[in-house]
Parts: structure tokens; sequence; C-alpha cells
């Protein structure tokens, strides 16, 4: 996979930004939404709890991004097979 060390900072910032919006998915009712805020229905008592698990789900899957991003090149020495001993 080819490394993007420039998308890192923004998959991080909205992964925590999703993962906010999924706690206020969670914890507001419809009624209590922000009104620029999907799922936002007035005078609604009733939580969008899917809402909240497509939120939390995208969040996890931008910061799993991310940490794949930063980690290591693949271009390091090549790899020994399995089993091989320093002497093989």
């Amino acid at each position: 996979m080819t490394k993007r060390p420039a998308l890192i900072v923004p998959a991080v910032i909205i992964g925590l930004a999703l993962l906010a919006l999924a706690g206020l998915y969670f914890a507001e009712s419809a009624g209590s939404l922000p009104g620029f805020i999907p799922g936002h229905e007035a005078g609604s008592a009733h939580h969008h709890v899917k809402h909240g698990i497509a939120a939390a789900l995208l969040g996890l899957a931008c910061l799993v991004f991310a940490w794949f991003q930063s980690g290591p090149t693949d271009h390091a020495a090549p790899r020994r097979p399995a089993g091989a001993g320093p002497g093989a």
C-alpha cells in the first residue's frame, strides 16, 4: 500500500469528529440535535441509534486508516522465509 503521510492528520481529525458525532447521536434525541446535523427532527424524542453506529464505524475506520498510514514503510531489508535460521 502506498503511504500518504499528508492524509494522516485529516484522517485523525475526521475520525475524532465522527466519534464525537456518534456520541451526540447516542446521547441526544432527534429534536435536540442541531439543525445542520442529519437526523434532526423538531419535537421528536427518537434517538438515531443507527446513525450513531454508522458514525462510530466510520470514525474508527478513519483512525485505523491513519494508524496504517503512519506505520513503517515496507522498503526495509527483505524478509527471510519462516523457519530459516541465521545460518540457513
